[in-house]
């Protein structure tokens, strides 16, 4: 069984007011209200002199048992949203692992999922280690774009995006953080992502939070629990209204949805659910044995969700 042993967040100190952000595409004040009073989005988190290697290297120093177990890591995983991340020859990936010490694992990168690919990664390294057969073996998943293209600033509608980036130390087996079922779905009608016509656009908005409910919900089930056993969702961040509208479809209340970083981050792409769920764990809303879901949406469109045993 696959087990998240450990997690490490890095958010960049700087903050840029959400109206600063969109005033390059949304001119109309009321519409820019209306990220910040409905969408819930106040500011965002950037790194604007920052490269992506200075990212991924700072989330793996963050990793206290990667010095122990750094001869242990067989597999580095860069999961990004973003298809493209820096120019040929450039390889972020494999600077940030020369630089701290990872330069024999084998890595790659998985972007076909959008933001969802960090979930697609996590299962992804499970199988590969378990079908290595060594117990002793690890990888390790990380997290991270840049805002560095006007696309990768704003999905109309949904989120304001931001940047931070996530470690997390996989192994097969393992007695932390347990996962229990991984769920996942691509709606291929709405793969334009934000170049869809207006038309594909308000398909899209009309069947997003029935997708994302039905595949929390298959998750769930897959984990041979029900609803009233999760003790908290750790969402990526984006328009706090489609939350609700996806809450009342499984049944879940709001206060079992952790919306803490929505407002002063941003959407960090596929970074959201692990920085979360290291928020969640410092506030101490996750005890020894509570079940609690992992879930994104990536453009494209892609809906996923995990459960974990913590």
């Amino acid at each position: 069984m696959t087990s998240i042993e450990a997690v490490s967040v890095h958010v960049p100190a700087e903050r840029a007011p959400v109206g600063a952000r969109l005033r390059p595409y949304e001119t109309d004040e009321n519409r820019l209200r209306l990220y910040e009073r409905f969408y819930g989005f106040s500011e965002v988190s950037l790194d604007t002199s920052g490269t992506l290697t200075g990212l991924l290297v700072a989330a793996l120093e963050g990793l206290p048992e990667l010095a122990s177990l750094r001869t242990r890591v067989r597999y580095v995983v860069h999961a990004r949203s973003m298809p493209v991340a820096a120019p040929y020859p450039l390889n972020p990936l494999r600077e940030a692992c020369e630089s701290v010490g990872l330069g024999g694992a084998a890595t790659f990168s998985v972007t076909q999922h959008a933001c969802a690919s960090p979930l697609l990664a996590v299962d992804l390294a499970g199988r590969l280690l378990a079908d290595d057969g060594d117990p002793d073996a690890r990888a390790v998943v990380l997290t991270g774009d840049k805002t560095f293209t006007e696309a990768a600033r704003i999905i109309p509608d949904s989120a304001v995006m931001g940047e931070a980036s996530a470690a997390v130390l996989v192994r097969a087996g393992g007695s932390h953080d347990r996962m229990l079922s991984y769920a996942t779905c691509t709606h291929g009608r709405f793969k334009d992502g934000p170049w869809m016509s207006p038309e594909t656009s308000a398909a899209f908005q009309g069947a997003y939070a029935g997708a994302l409910a039905d595949v929390i919900s298959a998750a769930v089930r897959a984990a041979g629990i029900g609803v009233d056993d999760i003790a908290l969702i750790l969402p990526h961040n984006v328009n706090q209204l489609s939350w609700l509208r996806v809450l009342r479809l499984i049944g879940v209340t709001a206060k079992r949805l952790f919306l803490d970083n929505l407002p002063r981050l941003g959407h960090c792409f596929g970074s959201d659910p692990f920085v979360n769920l290291c928020s969640a764990r410092q506030q101490h809303r996750l005890r020894r044995g509570d079940r609690y879901v992992l879930t994104a949406v990536g453009l494209g469109a892609t809906f996923s969700a995990m459960v974990f045993e913590h």
